[in-house]
């Protein structure tokens, strides 16, 4: 049965890689992976047989026919759940790992539902699948039926190659693209080790804060003022924005376009795959435009309070710290204390990964979800009968309808979008099938060969086109409302989606990033490393030097300034969560610390690896700093002192 099984898996990994190189177009050869990929699953396999070695040899002295049959449901069902891995991750291009636990049942439900993947056909199929692996597992027991002699020598061969596996000696590879890196790791085993990882040392807290993370080298010197309050600080955050507009005549509105999947690789000016956003570019030519511009997580989980309050993440991100937050305050509650209304607009449930507890602690006013829509809106298109909610068109169209056609005073308006999230279905499919293939050939001038590797992911492309005419018609309905003039818009992506393959490890943080107002000067471009966690100090900083606003004098933000240098530069210091559980990126200045490997980052957010190693062990100590203050935040609720 061990022999099939290691037929079985090598075949798998050989079908795995066809079908990652078929399904996704890729800069490099299967013939550079797949013998790395090989040697490492067979030390995987064989690990795994020696564990069940020695649990079938206990199950064998009470009764052999138990452990014979065990053992084949054991085979069948590893290969069952290692293909389910690899058919996720040909969709994904991400390996399942620890972030499996960091999601509720009914969140993961509702996203393996939309998807529409767990279907009738799908399930029977996997049905039929166990049945040939559970027959050929006894099969070869009937036909490679050999003598003691044989199967102990088999056995000692097993162990001998492990064994050699094991202590081969193997050079740290310093590889930047985690596509590649992901397509070699086995499947299997990487959820078993992060499955482990998080049994074992999930939850574990280290209270030392003797490293005092160093920012003279950022744009921001912090004032810490105390330790049992470790993310406290003085609020003293220069006001770089004012500069850019002309006067405001009174307290500006606040508008947020959270725009779903939405990365740098194909949004604005020097998008790699070229840019597929034809409004928020002619949009850019007029606004403030941020072209380094960081996401502080790979997932949707980190968006709102990464954006409003540079939070801690928690252990699977802050937002999974409800209903019982620690004590904070965000750009939301700062503006609501001072006059400001809240609006959050939403097509889909606002409860999925806790967004609505957390809009509530903020003392948000209005929440419009899925759940508020009329009959006269018709859901999403969907694969199985379950949509996540309502298009991007219609969120706009409806949050416009139900805005108070008056205002008394300022407001915050919040607008998430979701069209452009697996399982990628487009409404009006005709219409933008025919605008990517213009999109193609005319705008961005492919060849027909460069055209049809492209259309490898047209589901993905058209949505984002289709996202941007929603954001295209949106500023056609606000401009016509009376608040339009003394209005700043704030436009990012939550991160960069992963079917579509990286170039690096930093590019699915690389998000479009721009402010726009009818009252700025000229529009911008910058190259200054900015993120998620300088938007909030700056807005607050610019509304309280036009005395619209006080502000509190201790806060929590982790983040800087937005700079506004025109060249290339990095003065901020941030962690980077790739996905709920999975807390595995550091960058400061320009070093980006990623599993251990220290790189360079250049303008476009490129990255080269470097062997350094002064700036790697200042790197992890200032990562394993943060990690301590923030398992801290989680074991005490020690954010925010009460009363501030």
């Amino acid at each position: 049965m061990s022999l099939v099984f290691i037929v079985l898996m090598i075949l798998l990994r050989v079908v795995e890689t066809m079908l990652v190189f078929k399904t996704h177009t890729l800069d490099f050869s299967p013939w550079e992976v797949v013998s790395f990929s090989l040697f490492h699953d067979l030390g995987w396999i064989l690990y795994f047989l020696g564990l069940l070695l020695i649990l079938h040899v206990f199950v064998s002295l009470l009764s052999t026919k138990v452990a014979r049959i065990l053992l084949q449901l054991t085979f069948t069902l590893f290969i069952l759940i290692h293909l389910g891995l690899v058919f996720y991750f040909l969709t994904t291009l991400v390996p399942l790992g620890k972030d499996l636990f960091a999601y509720s049942f009914a969140d993961l439900e509702r996203t393996v539902t939309a998807s529409g993947q767990l279907n009738a056909t799908s399930i029977s199929i996997a049905i039929l699948f166990a049945l040939l692996v559970f027959g050929l597992l006894y099969l070869g027991i009937r036909v490679l039926n050999v003598g003691l002699k044989t199967l102990l020598l088999m056995t000692g061969a097993h162990l001998t190659i492990l064994l050699v596996i094991a202590f081969w000696p193997e050079e740290k590879k310093q590889e930047t693209n985690l596509t590649k890196q992901n397509i070699e790791l086995n499947k299997s085993r990487f959820l078993a080790e992060e499955t482990f990882d998080h049994l074992m040392y999930g939850g574990e807290f280290y209270f030392d804060f003797y490293l005092r993370a160093a920012d003279d080298d950022l744009l921001v010197a912090k004032e810490y003022l105390n330790d049992e309050y470790p993310f406290l600080h003085t609020n003293n955050y220069p006001d770089v924005l004012s500069p850019f507009f002309d006067s405001l005549p009174e307290a500006p509105h606040l508008v947020f376009l959270f725009m779903e999947s939405f990365g740098k690789a194909y949004s604005g000016k020097d998008a790699y795959l070229g840019s597929f956003t034809p409004f928020l570019d002619s949009l850019e030519q007029h606004s403030l435009v941020w072209t380094n511009a960081l996401s502080s997580t790979g997932r949707t989980f980190g968006l709102l309070p990464g954006v409003f309050g540079g939070l801690p993440f928690g252990e699977k991100g802050f937002l999974e710290l409800s209903p019982d937050f620690p004590p904070h305050n965000s750009l939301l509650s700062v503006l609501r204390e001072n006059g400001y209304k809240n609006r959050f607009y939403l097509g889909s449930d606002a409860n999925f990964d806790n967004e609505a507890p957390f809009l509530k602690y903020q003392g948000m006013e209005q929440i419009v979800e899925e759940r508020m829509f009329p009959t006269t809106y018709q859901k999403a298109p969907s694969n199985s009968g379950f949509s996540w909610g309502y298009t991007d068109k219609d969120l706009f169209r409806y949050a416009l309808e139900t805005l108070p056609e008056e205002v008394s005073g300022p407001e915050v308006r919040i607008f998430q979008t979701l069209t452009s999230h697996d399982p990628y279905l487009v409404p009006e499919r005709p219409v933008y099938e025919q605008k990517l293939r213009d999109h193609l050939h005319t705008t961005l001038g492919l060849s027909a060969e460069k055209v049809q590797e492209y259309m490898a992911y047209d589901d993905i492309y058209m949505t984002i086109l289709y996202a941007d005419d929603a954001v295209r018609l949106f500023f056609e309905e606000y401009k016509k409302r009376p608040e339009y003039e003394n209005t700043i818009f704030v436009i990012t992506g939550d991160h960069r989606l992963p079917e579509i393959p990286m170039s690096s490890r930093l590019d699915r943080f690389h998000v479009p990033l721009l402010i726009y107002s009818p009252r700025l000067k000229q529009g911008e471009y910058f190259k200054g490393v900015s993120s998620h966690y300088e938007i909030t100090p700056s807005l607050l900083a610019l509304l309280e030097k036009q005395n619209f606003v006080t502000l509190p004098k201790e806060v929590i933000w982790q983040g800087q300034v937005l700079d506004t240098a025109r060249t290339f530069q990095s003065l901020i210091a941030m962690p980077l969560m790739r996905n709920k559980n999975q807390l595995m990126e550091y960058i400061h200045g320009e070093y980006f610390l990623s599993d251990g490997q220290v790189f360079v980052v250049s303008d476009g957010l490129n990255i080269d690896p470097v062997e350094d190693t002064p700036a790697f062990n200042r790197l992890n100590g200032e990562f394993e700093e943060f990690k301590n203050k923030n398992s801290y935040m989680v074991q005490t609720g020690k954010l925010l002192p009460p009363g501030n």
